[in-house]
């Protein structure tokens, strides 16, 4: 436990009813925000606490990424890892995403071809890292020639396509997952691959029958259900299934957007790319939020970016990671300050609306009493103002420094 102490901050962006305090200030105990509000009232009733002086900075809450492949698949894309090495590059790449901001993660374990991993492994990886994790197991089909699935359960060993349809074991998968996540993909994946290793990407892979079933299996169990999918057609399947969180939902039409809030799906937007068709537009996302769909924007990293999109930077297709989440963002919240929408609001896409997603925002994604103390010291606010993570000069994870830049 570290002793109480007080951060104040030029301005500090709750995401919460509180709005933006400006020249404020919050107390910090046990980890956690026992108190906020202005400097000169917490100065005043703490005034034999420890002050740490960010006046200069934004205080904001830290990042979370709901929707990441960052253990599984991104060692062996990115590293020359062996099982013995894996978890090695592993904690690399949680680092890197740790000193972008981010504190917290949705992961996807979908089962790899070269990595006989279990779930139990990846849980134990991270237990004493200072970032917080929530595992999404799923089924995957990467859209091969010769089309490819794999399960979070049988890992290693690839299934063939009925399999995908045994209710028992989607019943096991859905026992391990977390939050919905990309539990299923509804249309094949590219996955992080070259578009001529996957000429089958976007393929159909469940009716809508079989999905009802899906759905039904992840509800009897009290548990939502998330899935990876792009087009009009798999998208209409998602919804009429039941689906709880459309992950991608790329090629998404306005009378789909006025059918997902008349089901109350969430959304979690990736405007760098993760499916066959081209990624969320900020114009896209604008749409869904004017809805009222609660919207999360992830980086679905390591993904190469999708190419001929006007709102992305990238002048290759290089994997790109979790250090890329603000400033692919960044086009859909300027947009949304040109239609006047709050600060709070705006950051609530990378903050509180995944930590809800997550199932945990009562816990983290907003500053307020009682929540925990995980926020950033930046020079602006994150995404809207500021996309480098160099402009992010320290990263506490309940109340604890674990990254500091001078």
């Amino acid at each position: 436990m570290t002793s109480p102490y007080i951060v104040r901050g030029k301005k500090i962006v709750t995401v919460s009813s509180r709005g933006t305090i400006e020249n404020g200030a919050m107390r910090i105990e046990n980890g956690k925000v026992a108190d906020i509000g202005t400097w000169e009232r917490l100065r005043k009733e703490s005034s034999d606490v420890h002050v740490m002086d960010y006046s200069n900075y934004v205080i904001t809450p830290s990042l979370v990424d709901c929707h990441t492949h960052l253990l599984e698949y991104a060692p062996t894309s990115l590293y020359p890892v062996t099982i013995e090495t894996h978890f090695w590059a592993a904690k690399a790449i949680l680092f890197h995403a740790l000193s972008s901001g981010i504190t917290a993660l949705g992961e996807q374990i979908c089962g790899h071809p070269v990595c006989d991993i279990p779930i139990e492994a990846y849980r134990k990886a991270v237990l004493d890292l200072p970032i917080d994790i929530s595992f999404a197991t799923a089924s995957i089909s990467i859209g091969f020639e010769k089309m490819a699935h794999f399960t979070s359960i049988t890992q290693s060993s690839s299934v063939d396509k009925t399999s995908l349809n045994d209710l028992e074991l989607v019943r096991m998968i859905a026992e391990e997952s977390d939050y919905p996540g990309e539990n299923i993909f509804i249309n094949a994946t590219p996955a992080n691959f070259k578009e001529n290793d996957v000429p089958k990407a976007g393929e159909m892979i469940y009716t809508l029958e079989v999905l009802k079933q899906i759905v039904k299996t992840y509800h009897k169990l009290d548990k939502k259900i998330g899935a990876h999918v792009a087009g009009e057609v798999g998208i209409d399947r998602a919804l009429e299934a039941g689906v709880d969180v459309l992950h991608h939902a790329h090629g998404i039409t306005d009378e789909l957007l006025v059918k997902a809030v008349q089901k109350g799906v969430e959304i979690v937007a990736t405007p760098m790319g993760g499916t066959h068709l081209k990624p969320n537009s900020p114009e896209e996302i604008l749409k869904m939020i004017q809805l009222n769909i609660p919207v999360s924007i992830s980086t679905d990293a390591y993904l190469p970016p999708y190419k001929g999109t006007s709102w992305l930077p990238f002048q290759n297709q290089e994997l790109r990671g979790p250090d890329v989440l603000m400033l692919i963002a960044q086009p859909a919240m300027q947009l949304l300050k040109r239609y006047n929408y709050d600060e709070n609001e705006i950051l609530a896409l990378l903050t509180a609306n995944p930590a809800t997603i997550l199932g945990k925002g009562n816990r983290y994604g907003r500053l307020e009493k009682g929540l925990e103390a995980n926020f950033l010291v930046s020079e602006g606010i994150p995404g809207l103002e500021i996309t480098q993570i160099e402009k992010v000069k320290k990263v506490f994870f309940q109340g604890r420094k674990v990254i500091e830049r001078t």
